[in-house]
C-alpha cells in the first residue's frame, strides 16, 4: 500500500489502498486504449467495486487550507467520479493526479473555493468533458428550474465561504422515465439524482453500467446494508427519486 502524507511543500496527501503507482500506471494505460469514452469509464469504475464507501475524505474549508487528496481507500459519491473521471482522461499515475486538479478544481488551482462542489458543476467548469444530455434524453418531459445552489431555505449556507449561485437545472421526473429514454442512456454516463431541496442540485450521484441485459447504477453507497462502492439495479433505485440529472462524457 502506497501512502503520503501532507507536507507544507506539496499540500497532498496520497493514499492508494491496495494499489501501487505501478500498478496504477498499468490500469490507466489499459483504460487509454480503449477509444469509447463510457466503455473506458465503465472499465475503470469497476475496479472501485467493493472500495469501502468513506464520508469527508477532501481537507478544506472555509477555515482550513485545502489539500489535494487521492484517497483509494475509500470514497463517497462524489469523490468516486472524481477519481474514475480524472483516471478516464489520463495515460499515467502523474498524469492522473494532475488531471484530478483541474477536475475537482474548476481552475486547477488546489482551493477550497475553487473546487466544484456540486454535480452540475461540471457542466459549467468542465464543459470540455462532459455534456448534459438531460434535455435531449428527456424531451418534452423534461423539468427545468432555477436554483441559488448552496443557499439553504433560510438563507444560511450548505457550505460556509462558497457564494451562492444561480443555477438553471434540468432534470427528468423519475416518474417520467420509460423504455425510450433508457435505451438512450450509455454506459459511462454520470447520473445525479435531482434534489429537491433548495440550494442543491442533487442528492447523490453514480455511474450508469450497462451489462448483462440489464443497466446498473454504480456508485459509493452510505446505506448501512452497503457501505462500499456496488452496482444496483438502475431502474428500481430511481424508482423513488425525485428524477435525474444525466451528464454526458465527451470523446
Amino acid at each position: 500500500m502506497a501512502e503520503k502524507g501532507v507536507s507544507d511543500t506539496d499540500r497532498e496527501c496520497i493514499r492508494l489502498g491496495s494499489w501501487s503507482e505501478g500498478q496504477l500506471n498499468r490500469l490507466v494505460g489499459e483504460a487509454a486504449r480503449i477509444n469509447d469514452a463510457g466503455e473506458r469509464i465503465e472499465f475503470l469504475s469497476r475496479q472501485f467495486l467493493d472500495v469501502e464507501y468513506r464520508e469527508k475524505t477532501l481537507v478544506g474549508d472555509a477555515e482550513t487550507k485545502e489539500v489535494l487528496v487521492v484517497d483509494l481507500q475509500g470514497v463517497d459519491c462524489f469523490t468516486f467520479i472524481d477519481y474514475v473521471e480524472a483516471m478516464r482522461c489520463s495515460r499515467s499515475f502523474t498524469g492522473f493526479v494532475n488531471n484530478l486538479k483541474r477536475i475537482r478544481y474548476r481552475t486547477g488551482n488546489v482551493a477550497f473555493a475553487e473546487r466544484n462542489h456540486f454535480f452540475t458543476d461540471w457542466r459549467e467548469f468542465n464543459h470540455n468533458l462532459v455534456v448534459d444530455v438531460t434535455g435531449r434524453i428527456g424531451g418534452a418531459k423534461t423539468k427545468t428550474v432555477r436554483k441559488l445552489l448552496n443557499a439553504k431555505g433560510d438563507g444560511t449556507s450548505y457550505l460556509p465561504g462558497i457564494p451562492h449561485r444561480e443555477r438553471t437545472i434540468e432534470y427528468i421526473p423519475a416518474c417520467a422515465i420509460d423504455d425510450e429514454m433508457i435505451t438512450q442512456l450509455k454506459t459511462g454516463d454520470y447520473i445525479g439524482m435531482y434534489s429537491v431541496l433548495p440550494g442543491l442540485d442533487v442528492s447523490h450521484v453514480g455511474i450508469l453500467a450497462d451489462y448483462s441485459g440489464k443497466i446498473h447504477l454504480r456508485h459509493a453507497s452510505s446505506l448501512a446494508k452497503c457501505r462500499r462502492v456496488c452496482d444496483q439495479d438502475f431502474v428500481s433505485y430511481v424508482a423513488d427519486k425525485p428524477g435525474i440529472v444525466i451528464l454526458r462524457p465527451s470523446g
